[in-house]
């Protein structure tokens, strides 16, 4: 007996428009009793077949679609086939080259929820947010290192939103040589990853278009950048030509890696670069009563709102770094400033960079729209996906 998953009446039209998502308030009754991560058929209350899901019985996200065509069936080929379709996309796009760094696949918009598997240069970092994605574990580690030719696969599945789907975070190698530190080239620079102990897989990577667009627009300008973790944006700043960089993060192990990058790359001057570990907050407020002024502003911080609850509290934290950032601009200067946070969308996101540029008694206007880069593509029918957003501001 096939085990499904029936939908409250009403409830199908966000499913029809293909959103993955199936929520728990909008399930009426299971049956057949699955286990977690099992495939189930989703149906409406009067008994239209809608698709494959993976159940998932302790989330709040109850089940997460694998696929609109009830005739195809959920398979190990299937799986596999959803596998080479998003790594095929990354070489059409040009960013799955030798020593490049790449995401491989990104989630639901490629059409595999709950899995982030990165690429820097030959060693994989996977990442499984889902029950769906963790009952294929074994067989996904397999199909990624016979479709990519990699030399190691790292598990970073040490996220807290694993338990929100009944599952412990964990951590490791489990495949090929422990290679903790990897160097990748990104626009003629290059990086150290540490893919076992950095944050989220390792490094950045939906920002790599974005350091390139910054990095242009500080020649000849002091530029202070914060929450610089390994120093990507100093460092495309520096090759940029920027006269002066002071990066500010609270972790001094980031900072000693982010010097580390420096070193990596011969042709940038050192005594162009000024690290300060601190908390930003505190740091930024500091260099105000200083006097201190800058050209170029960067604000990339970690994720504030993970969902739209913490959405108010966050709006808080990104004013006033925001309102700091444009204190400290010389006029005609510059703000580069990011939120990673799914729970702000980019209207509020806009919204909140202008009160900012309002309390701090400066005209500011929007120069440019940054994204993540074509590696994190986003599914029409899933906004969600987009998760990173910026504006480079001018004053």
């Amino acid at each position: 007996m096939t085990k499904t998953l029936i939908l409250k009446h009403g409830r199908e039209k966000a499913l029809q428009g293909k959103h993955p998502w199936i929520y728990s308030n909008a399930v009426v009754r299971v049956n057949g009793n699955p286990q977690p991560g099992e495939t189930v058929l989703v149906r409406t209350e009067e008994g239209k077949a809608l698709g494959w899901a993976a159940y998932s019985p302790l989330s709040q996200i109850r089940a997460r679609m694998w696929n609109w065509d009830v005739d195809e069936v959920v398979d190990e080929a299937f799986l596999r086939r959803r596998l080479q379709r998003a790594i095929e996309l990354r070489v059409r796009l040009g960013l799955n080259g030798a020593g490049q760094g790449a995401r491989l696949v990104h989630a639901e918009s490629d059409g595999l929820p709950g899995l982030i598997v990165d690429r820097y240069a030959d060693v994989l970092v996977m990442q499984i947010l889902s029950v769906g994605v963790e009952v294929w574990r074994e067989q996904l580690t397999d199909w990624l290192m016979e479709l990519t030719g990699a030399h190691s696969l790292y598990e970073r599945s040490d996220v807290e939103v694993r338990r929100l789907e009944g599952l412990q975070e964990r951590k490791g190698l489990l495949r090929g040589e422990n290679v903790r530190r990897v160097v990748l080239e990104e626009h003629g620079l290059r990086y150290g990853v540490d893919v076992e102990g950095g944050q989220k897989t390792g490094f950045y990577l939906d920002q790599r278009e974005n350091r390139r667009r910054v990095g242009q627009l500080a020649a000849g300008r002091r530029v202070l950048n914060c929450f610089c973790y390994t120093g990507g944006f100093s460092l495309a700043a520096l090759a940029g030509g920027a006269e002066q960089v002071l990066s500010v993060d609270s972790s001094a192990e980031a900072l000693r890696l982010a010097q580390e990058n420096l070193a990596l790359n011969n042709g940038l001057d050192a005594s162009r670069a000024t690290w300060l570990e601190g908390d930003v907050f505190t740091v930024l407020r500091q260099l105000r009563d200083e006097g201190q002024q800058f050209d170029l502003v960067i604000l990339d911080p970690p994720k504030f709102a993970p969902t739209a609850v913490q959405a108010a509290r966050a709006a808080r934290g990104y004013k006033d770094i925001n309102w700091l950032g444009f204190r400290l601009l010389r006029p005609g200067g510059l703000l580069a400033t990011f939120s990673c946070s799914g729970g702000i969308s980019p209207e509020f996101f806009q919204k909140i960079v202008a009160d900012a540029a309002a309390d701090a008694n400066v005209a500011a206007r929007v120069v440019a729209y940054l994204h993540a880069d074509a590696d994190h593509p986003v599914a029409l029918s899933f906004p969600e996906g987009e998760y990173l957003k910026g504006l480079i501001c001018a004053i």
